[in-house]
């Protein structure tokens, strides 16, 4: 890399809007959504999709909501051609859905387009060329003045030919695109896209889309948006035209620079779904739109299903949605901080006690339940959680109810056996930890047989313990059948301890059980330890739990 870049590289030069008005705009509608999968996602793939991925993809796009859908570019191969052909003869297009086709302003182009949109209920004939001066000057070798006139001769072979599709039934509008627009000087790039106006004539009854596209991502989304705004400023007719965007991210900023376009007065976004597109990819939709939901503001997609719409979008593309992809990615609502885990826990639960509401659930955006995840995909363990995500898990998963004390002294127990196995672990093996380390403790003491009956004043057990394999018959008295039992194993020798805490709940179904106990016992010599026991009677599962203490409380005396 050059230590001074500048002798190399050089800032692209704002644009003057000393009165600029979108920062101080708020997003409160969406924008008109146009899918561009089929078309620019497409050509960016290392392995095209073949027909049946098309439609695959094409009935995906229409179950999400899209009402146009960019479906390629049926001049450059047959191939296109047909795909085209096959949606229209098929019966494939909803009723409610415009089919949008790209084409350079070639004659020979523009005519095979329009005979492969033949039949069609309504269509978009989308006609770019490129207006940049770098394009200008290297690409094409020409003039400004040349540039505008391929554009208008482009307009006219259009508008020549729109007619047969007209008299067969079909709606179209109109779009142009100065390509690389970003690029190109605000003055030239409102020159040609008047030029193109004056050839098709749009109204405000029949508007044309004027499509002004991020090509490559040359400056900043703010500067963008100053160039979005001062065209919506400047040119003419602005009631005849749905202004719209079509942003690449090749600096990482495609979303933001849509957003900002947005409040500087476009009506419309193209992008794909997950942002597959040339280089660094198009413009993420999922992203946009679900920024936009999670503001309040009704989107008119549908990713209600999103595991379902990522699995379509990899099957049929090859492509790989990042796990951490916002959204979309395995992992957007997975946190394995403990912090982060305590505060989610908090979050969730408070929300279930007041019923509902306004979502303000730390560290998640939106609602998982909103696109089609389970909260039990929220909170992962690895060796970086803290108590609170293994707490979560077992609550989610199994209905284990921890103690938040007893969360104290479980987590670092289950984060070093996470730390030794040096990978993240599932739920069903956090159980397993915790089940070993509580309720299956049987040694050096094990509960063969108990049985207490009494009074509310005073409690009598009998029961047979093995203490190191041998069997003792032990009786003890006390205000209940826990403290009955207690002093039947101290009366035996066992060191002296007393019950600090008890709860105990029914466990969810197929947990092999239907309570669980939780015993907090303290000693002389150690602070509290806790001890778990599971049974269908509820009295002995409070009884085994305080096996379960002493048997750790021993452990922790060798």
């Amino acid at each position: 890399m050059l230590s001074d870049p500048s002798s190399k590289y050089r800032a692209f030069a704002p644009v003057s809007l000393p009165n600029r008005q979108w920062p101080s705009r708020t997003l409160t509608k969406a924008p008109i959504w146009c899918s561009v999968d089929l078309r620019d996602g497409n050509q960016a793939l290392a392995v095209p999709m073949n027909v049946s991925q098309k439609l695959e993809l094409f009935a995906t796009l229409v179950k999400c909501g899209f009402k146009e859908i960019e479906v390629g570019f049926p001049s450059a191969s047959n191939t296109e051609f047909e795909f085209n052909r096959r949606l229209i003869e098929d019966g494939r297009i909803p009723e409610d859905v415009t089919i949008q086709c790209l084409v350079q302003a070639r004659e020979d182009l523009i005519e095979k387009t329009v005979l492969s949109l033949m039949g069609a209920k309504q269509v978009i004939i989308h006609m770019y060329n490129s207006t940049s001066p770098a394009q200008r000057e290297y690409v094409f070798g020409m003039s400004k003045q040349q540039i505008v006139e391929v554009a208008v001769r482009g307009a006219k072979w259009v508008k020549e030919r729109i007619h047969r599709l007209e008299e067969s039934g079909t709606k179209v509008t109109l779009q142009y695109s100065p390509e690389s627009f970003s690029a190109t000087e605000v003055e030239f790039a409102k020159e040609i896209s008047e030029a193109v106006m004056d050839v098709w004539q749009p109204t405000p009854e029949r508007r044309m889309i004027l499509n002004l596209p991020d090509t490559v991502e040359v400056a900043g989304p703010n500067v963008y948006a100053d160039q979005i705004e001062w065209m919506c400023t400047n040119i003419k007719n602005r009631e005849s035209l749905i202004v719209s965007l079509h942003t690449h991210n090749d600096r990482g900023t495609g979303t933001a620079a849509t957003e900002l376009g947005l409040l500087a007065g476009a009506d419309r976004v193209e992008g794909t779904l997950f942002g597959n597109g040339e280089r660094t990819g198009n413009l993420d939709i999922v992203q946009t739109a679900m920024n936009l939901y999670m503001h309040g503001v009704p989107i008119g997609l549908d990713f209600s299903d999103m595991n379902a719409v990522r699995e379509v979008y990899e099957r049929c593309t090859g492509m790989t949605v990042p796990a951490r992809h916002p959204y979309g990615g395995e992992l957007f609502f997975t946190a394995f901080s403990g912090s982060h885990q305590d505060a989610i826990k908090k979050g969730l639960d408070a929300r279930e006690k007041r019923g509902g509401g306004v979502w303000d659930v730390p560290y998640l955006t939106i609602d998982p339940k909103d696109i089609g995840r389970e909260y039990r995909e929220v909170i992962r363990v690895n060796s970086q959680s803290g108590k609170g995500g293994v707490a979560y898990l077992l609550e989610s998963e199994f209905g284990i109810e921890l103690p938040k004390e007893l969360q104290r002294e479980f987590g670092p127990v289950a984060n070093d056996e996470v730390d030794r196995l040096g990978r993240e672990v599932t739920a069903a093996e956090l159980k397993e930890m915790f089940w070993k380390e509580y309720v299956e403790r049987v040694s050096p003491l094990e509960l063969k047989h108990f049985h207490a009956d009494g009074t509310k004043e005073v409690f009598r057990c009998r029961t047979s313990v093995f203490v190191d394999g041998e069997e003792q018959h032990l009786t003890g008295e006390g205000n209940g059948p826990i403290a009955a039992f207690a002093d039947a194993l101290i009366a035996a020798g066992q060191p002296a301890f007393q019950v600090t805490d008890y709860r105990e709940h029914a466990l969810s179904a197929g947990t092999g059980a239907s309570a669980i106990s939780y015993i907090r016992v303290q000693t002389p010599e150690l602070k509290s330890v806790w001890g778990v026991g599971v049974d269908t009677s509820i009295e002995l599962s409070s009884i085994k739990a305080v096996v379960s203490a002493l048997n750790r409380v021993l452990a922790k005396m060798k």
